[in-house]
This record gives structure tokens, C-alpha cells and sequence, in this order.
């Protein structure tokens, strides 16, 4: 009988698999085993069963363990695993540990804790009679349980949210039940309007794989129209995974979905759960038990035995590309997963990525356009735009930013500051000499955080005491220079005495559950005024408030990026929609130096159709992306010639190849990085460009066996395939 060698995918840096003896172990394909490499034992997946052909000799170890913790992986997990792979030029073993929670990378077995439970208030006026009013968090966490919450999610509410719902418990005051329990009537089906019914139409009847682009303006019920094409894909006895782009968009959408489908098994997967609670859900999900898969990039290779559809909601934003290890975009893989599984797939967005423009117009995907909002009644907020040459300034704000700022105040309504800068300053300069505080470590400014008298770098963390006078000239009169979230905040208590201020970045919600919790003071109008980064800009939905303010945002008009007009249009329009989601209309003022700009224009036209037909048109125009398909290899060192000279040697990779392959392709020169240094080390990179994707694709699988063979000692490279940041 021919012995059966087990090949192994390790999470290692190297770009093939291992083959092992199965010893005394009955193993199957997709198991995790424990096996020796080197002095160390790691956890692998077996990927094949081969037949030995003795060419091992004595050499061949053994696979140490079998571990039953985690079922085989199903043939279409590793299938997509593979792809993902093949595609980013990524070693298999360390693609399948990134599709992995953390516990089953580790070599001891995990053990599961008790099943999980959801608590409940049934009757939530009882419970708050009990608290104190001025027990604002406990009021927050009681108010949250009209809806049966997990511990997790009691825990973004309030850290102590579990400890607070289990001494309610024993009181009596809430219930206990297993996640399935159905114990909350469903939240009611919302009317649809002609856009969101024709949309739910076509996505509930279709079957195999069909791709649609559901188009529509901020606040036109997006979520509605998923949640009702859900409902169908659930009553067919399938799975629905539903991809969202950011953590702080979880809560309120797992609310959202938990309320109307209350006793249904729902899974939410994102780097703020523990390693326990990931491995759980996604253990759920594996086995068939969670219906509904809610989850950031990562969620994307969750094996679901029944799925049925597909959604990414927010599917433009940069978010979904991972930017470091396995550099993959979760929108593009969960299309070929779409593809693989022979299931539809919902891309929704109010303003498209231009790649998934260029599909929709060319037929590859279906545009379902929901062109009005779904309130009856609301209508997209005005847009203003303000001066800021010789407007005079106050603060960093226009007169009539202040003027509407007081007015929106006065009708107790709430008003969102919006500037994409965190810390007090960006600069602190010497008005003598010039001096500014750079990072050592990087080609960066380092940013004044003034409550903390400290300066920090925002790129590699590193952290500095103020300096009492200038290094180079002694200069003690040293000065902030531009102006973040904490000093807006400082200014706007001035201007607005008495008013409750809230900011919401980074530094104010450094801490797991302050995000929740702060978002639960908005949405009990426990703040009126709000300042806010990118955080704040997307999926929220703040009943009052009906004014935004947005500074700085001429920024993005000046970066070298191509993609940079597309993302602040679509940013701004997200702030923007932030406003008058109700009856009452919004407004929009956005300080600009640049008001006569045509990307202004057209932002006023409230149209993103003419913008993106533009934009295509110069992409093509210039063969760029998605008009043409690039590959970045990215290379560090202590010193740039380092780097430099590593990227040749790559380039020389690429130059060598066969006539036929090199037709089409342009090899262009190693280039430093915009930011050369960046936490100690010097980097640079080059880009490699096709007319296409496979030609692209057959250059690199030719060319890649030699990069991989390229011994350096100081420098490093990486390759990112479709890469966002250039």
C-alpha cells in the first residue's frame, strides 16, 4: 500500500509547503496538525495528500499532532486561500494564517468558553427607575438592552456594561438567554420607496453569481434595502456575509441588524473582539450555526457552508486593502469569492471607486440607482462654500461659520466641526530662526499634543517633551502652527461657553468601548457640538443634527496621489451626509481657498456621475488605474542607496524576461518613497506597469521565482498587486 505524505502550510516566510510524515495520525485534508520545523513546532494546515515517492529518504518528519479544535477547512476556503496567493504573490501558508483567528496560528489547542449569551431588558422604564439619572453610563448600557446585546457588544457600550447586565440580572430586572433565544419583538420592516423596492426586486430574485453596484445618495436607505434582501436570503435557509469598512460602524450596524432579526444567530468579526470571542464567531459561521457574518476586511474568508449573498457596504473606501503582510483588497476578493461560490454580490456606495465604475459601465456589474433619500421629506443638505483668504478668520473659522454655528445652537440642534487633524498643532516652529519639531526617526513633523505636553509623531509613535526654547537660535517663544482637533476644541469652549463639547479622533477613544460610548452620548443628545476626523464621516446617522462645518479641506488637492480628488469627494460627501437626515433640511459649509476649482463644482453639483465620467476619461487618458494595472515593490534599509540598489536588482528581474512578456509592460526607474524615512529605516520603490491584469499577472509569476532568490542582508522588500498608496 503507497504511504501518504501530508503537505503542510506553515506560516512562514518562504513560498511553498512542507511535506511531513502522517506517523501514527489519520489526517484529512484542511486539518490543522502540529508538526516540528527546525528546533520549534508550529501549527499548519495540510493542504494535500501525496503519494511518497521516496525521493525523502530518512529525512522525512513526522506530523506531531492532530488538533480537533478546528474542523477540516473546506476545499473552497483553501481554493479561495490559494487565489489570494497565486494573485498578491504571497506564501500560501501565511495567506491561510492571515484567513485564520489568532488561537488557531497557535500551537496549544483552544478551548472554548461557555456558549455564548445576549441579555435583555423586557422592560426597560422598570430597569431605569432603579438607576440614578445622573448614572449616565449605567442609563446608556440599560437603554442599549431594549435590544438583546452580547457581552461584547455591552462592552463597547460601558466596559463594566456585562458586570453592570449580570448584577441587573440577579435582581431580576434583565434576562439571560442563549444568542438564538428569540426574546425582542423584530423591529419593523421599513416602506420602501420606488428606488429602494425596485432594488430589493432584483437582489431577492437573483441566483448564482451576478454583480450589482447599488448606487445611491447618502442617507437613500442603503442599509434597508440589505436588510430586507437579507431577510430573503435567510428565509431560503442561507448565509449572508455583510462587509463593512471600518470597527466603529460595527455597533450601529449590528444594532441595526440584531433588532430586526432578533433569535437570529449573528456573528461580528473585527479587531476589536478578543482572540476568544473571534475564534467563537468565526467558529459559528464555519459549522453553518451564525446566519448573518458582520464584519471589517478580514471577515472575508469565513468559511460559511450555506452562503448565499454578498455585501460590502461603503465598498469605495481605502479601508478594505490591507496595508501590511497579505496586502489584499477584501472588495476584490469577496468577488472572486462571489464568483467561486456562485452567489450574488451587493457593492453599495454613494460615491463609487472608479474601478468599480469602469465594471458597472461596462456591463460586468448592474447599477441599481437609489437617487432620493428615504425619509419622506428630507432632501440633501445645501452646500456652502466659504473663503478663507482675506475673510478674516476667527479661530480657524469663517464669520459665517460661527454665525450659523450660533443659529443651529439656538433651534437645539447639533452641529459637527469637521477637520481631518488630530492633536493640538501639526507644527511647532520657532518664530526666529524657523525651527519646526521634526521626528528623528522619520521625514515628519512631530504634532503638538498640548494636555499632554508631549510631541508625537503620528507615523512611528515616537514621543517628545516640549521643548522649553528653540535648539538652534534659544528662542523661547516658540509657537503652534496650524490647528487640530484639540485646539478647535479649546477655541470653540470660548465661543460657545456652556455648551457640551465632544471630540471624537484617535486620542480621545485610544481605549476599547470609549468609541461606543461616546457615540452613545450623541445619539442621547448628551453633546451639542461635535468635532470629529474621518471617524465621524461615515454610516452614522444623528437624528439632530443638521449643521457641518468642515475645515482644511483643500488638503487633498494637494497631494501627489492620483487618487486624491476621488477620495476627498467622497469624503466630503460623506461628512456631508452627516447633515438633515431627517425632515429638517441640512447645510453643508465647507472653508475652501480654492472656491473657483472645478472639483468644487462639481461637488456643488450634487452629482458624483459627471465627476467619476471625468475622472475615468483621465485615467484612460493617462493610463492609470483601474486604465491600467501596477504593481509596487517597496523596499527598506538603513540607507536609501540600499534600497535603491535592491530595487534594481528586482527591475533586472523583470528586465530579462522574454520579449513576448515584456510587450506591454513599463518598466519604470526605482524612485525614493514621498516619505523616505519612516520609523528609523530609508525606503524606496518602483512600479512595475501593464495595459492589463493578466499581463501583469504572467510577468510577475515569471519573474517572481527570481526576486525571491535575491540574497540581500540590510535591505527588504515587499510587493503590493493593485496598490492604493503610491
Amino acid at each position: 500500500m503507497t504511504e501518504l505524505l501530508a503537505q503542510v502550510a506553515l506560516d512562514v516566510p518562504l513560498n511553498r509547503v512542507f511535506d511531513y510524515s502522517l506517523g501514527q495520525h489519520q489526517v484529512v485534508v484542511g486539518q490543522r496538525v502540529i508538526v516540528p520545523f527546525g528546533p520549534r513546532q508550529l501549527s499548519g494546515i495540510v493542504v494535500a495528500l501525496v503519494a511518497n515517492d521516496g525521493q525523502h529518504g530518512q529525512k522525512l518528519r513526522s506530523i506531531l499532532a492532530v488538533r480537533d479544535d478546528l474542523p477540516a477547512l473546506p476545499s473552497t476556503t483553501l481554493a479561495l486561500c490559494q487565489f489570494v496567493a497565486d494573485y498578491y504573490h504571497h506564501p500560501l501558508g501565511a495567506a491561510i494564517a492571515s484567513a485564520l483567528p489568532t488561537v488557531f496560528r497557535a500551537v496549544p489547542a483552544f478551548k472554548p468558553p461557555a456558549p455564548a449569551v445576549v441579555y435583555f431588558a423586557a422592560d426597560v422604564p422598570r430597569l431605569l427607575a432603579q438607576l440614578s439619572s445622573r448614572a449616565h453610563a449605567q442609563v446608556r448600557v440599560a437603554q442599549a438592552l431594549a435590544q438583546p446585546q452580547s457581552a461584547a457588544a455591552l462592552r463597547r457600550v460601558h466596559a463594566q456594561g456585562v458586570v453592570w447586565a449580570k448584577r441587573w440580572a440577579e435582581a431580576g430586572w434583565v434576562t439571560v438567554a442563549a444568542e438564538s433565544t428569540q426574546l425582542a419583538a423584530a423591529s419593523p420592516t421599513l416602506p420602501l420607496n420606488a428606488g429602494q423596492q425596485a432594488a430589493v426586486s432584483v437582489l431577492s430574485a437573483a441566483r448564482d453569481f451576478a454583480a450589482f453596484l447599488l448606487y445611491g445618495i447618502t442617507g437613500s436607505g442603503k442599509t434597508e434595502v440589505y436588510l430586507q434582501t437579507i431577510a430573503a436570503v435567510l428565509a431560503r435557509g442561507e448565509q449572508a456575509l455583510v462587509l463593512i469598512p471600518e470597527i466603529n460602524l460595527t455597533p450601529q450596524l449590528e444594532g441595526r441588524f440584531r433588532a430586526r432579526f432578533p433569535g437570529v444567530h449573528m456573528a461580528s468579526l473585527h479587531s476589536g473582539l478578543n482572540d476568544t470571542e473571534r475564534a467563537c464567531n468565526w467558529l459559528a459561521a464555519l459549522r453553518g450555526e451564525a446566519q448573518i457574518v458582520l464584519g471589517t476586511r478580514l471577515a472575508v474568508f469565513t468559511p460559511m457552508p450555506t452562503l448565499g449573498l454578498i455585501v460590502i457596504d461603503e465598498e469605495h473606501d481605502p479601508s478594505f486593502k490591507q496595508q501590511e503582510g497579505l496586502r489584499y483588497s477584501a472588495r476584490d476578493v469577496a468577488v472572486y469569492r462571489a464568483r467561486q461560490a456562485q452567489v450574488p454580490i451587493v457593492l453599495g456606495s454613494a460615491t463609487p471607486s472608479i474601478e468599480t465604475w469602469a465594471n458597472a459601465r461596462a456591463g460586468r456589474y448592474t447599477t441599481l440607482a437609489l437617487p432620493e433619500r428615504a425619509v419622506p421629506g428630507a432632501v440633501l443638505p445645501k452646500i456652502t462654500l466659504l473663503p478663507v483668504k482675506k475673510a478674516g478668520l476667527i479661530d480657524g473659522l469663517n464669520r459665517m461659520a460661527l454665525a450659523a454655528m450660533h443659529a443651529a445652537l439656538a433651534r437645539d440642534e447639533q452641529v459637527l466641526v469637521f477637520i481631518n487633524r488630530r492633536g493640538y498643532s501639526p507644527v511647532l516652529q520657532c518664530g526666529e530662526c524657523g525651527w519646526m519639531a521634526a521626528c528623528p526617526h522619520c521625514s515628519a513633523r512631530l504634532v503638538l499634543h498640548l494636555r499632554d505636553r508631549r510631541l508625537r509623531c503620528h507615523h512611528c509613535g515616537h514621543e517628545a517633551q516640549i521643548d522649553a526654547s528653540c535648539p538652534d537660535c534659544g528662542n523661547q517663544d516658540l509657537k503652534p502652527v496650524g490647528q487640530g482637533t484639540q485646539r478647535l476644541e479649546d477655541a470653540l469652549a470660548v465661543h460657545f461657553p456652556g455648551k457640551r463639547i465632544l471630540r471624537i479622533d484617535r486620542d480621545s477613544t485610544r481605549r476599547k468601548g470609549e468609541l461606543d460610548a461616546v457615540l452613545a452620548q450623541v445619539h442621547a443628545g448628551e453633546a451639542d457640538i461635535l468635532i470629529g476626523t474621518q471617524m465621524l464621516a461615515k454610516g452614522h446617522d444623528f437624528a439632530r443634527l443638521n449643521l457641518v462645518v468642515v475645515l482644511n479641506a483643500d488638503t487633498g488637492l494637494y497631494s501627489v496621489d492620483f487618487r486624491a480628488e476621488e477620495r476627498l469627494f467622497a469624503l466630503l460627501t460623506q461628512v456631508a451626509g452627516r447633515a438633515g437626515r431627517r425632515e429638517t433640511p441640512g447645510e453643508v459649509m465647507i472653508q475652501t481657498a480654492f472656491a473657483d476649482h472645478p472639483f468644487y463644482h462639481q461637488l456643488l453639483g450634487r452629482d458624483y456621475a459627471p465627476f467619476a465620467e471625468r475622472t475615468w476619461r483621465e485615467r484612460q487618458e493617462l493610463a492609470l488605474p483601474p486604465a491600467a494595472a501596477w504593481v509596487l515593490f517597496r523596499a527598506e534599509a538603513p540607507q536609501a542607496e540600499e534600497a535603491l540598489a535592491l530595487l534594481q536588482q528586482i527591475r533586472a528581474c523583470f528586465a530579462g524576461l522574454p520579449a513576448q512578456l515584456l510587450d506591454g509592460l513599463t518598466l519604470n526607474q526605482p524612485v525614493l518613497a514621498t516619505m523616505v524615512k519612516k520609523a528609523g529605516v530609508e525606503r524606496a520603490q518602483w512600479l512595475l506597469s501593464a495595459a492589463n491584469k493578466n499581463q501583469l499577472q504572467r510577468a510577475l509569476h515569471q519573474a517572481m521565482p527570481f526576486v525571491e532568490a535575491i540574497q540581500t542582508a540590510r535591505a527588504r522588500w515587499i510587493v503590493d498587486v493593485d496598490p492604493l498608496e503610491v
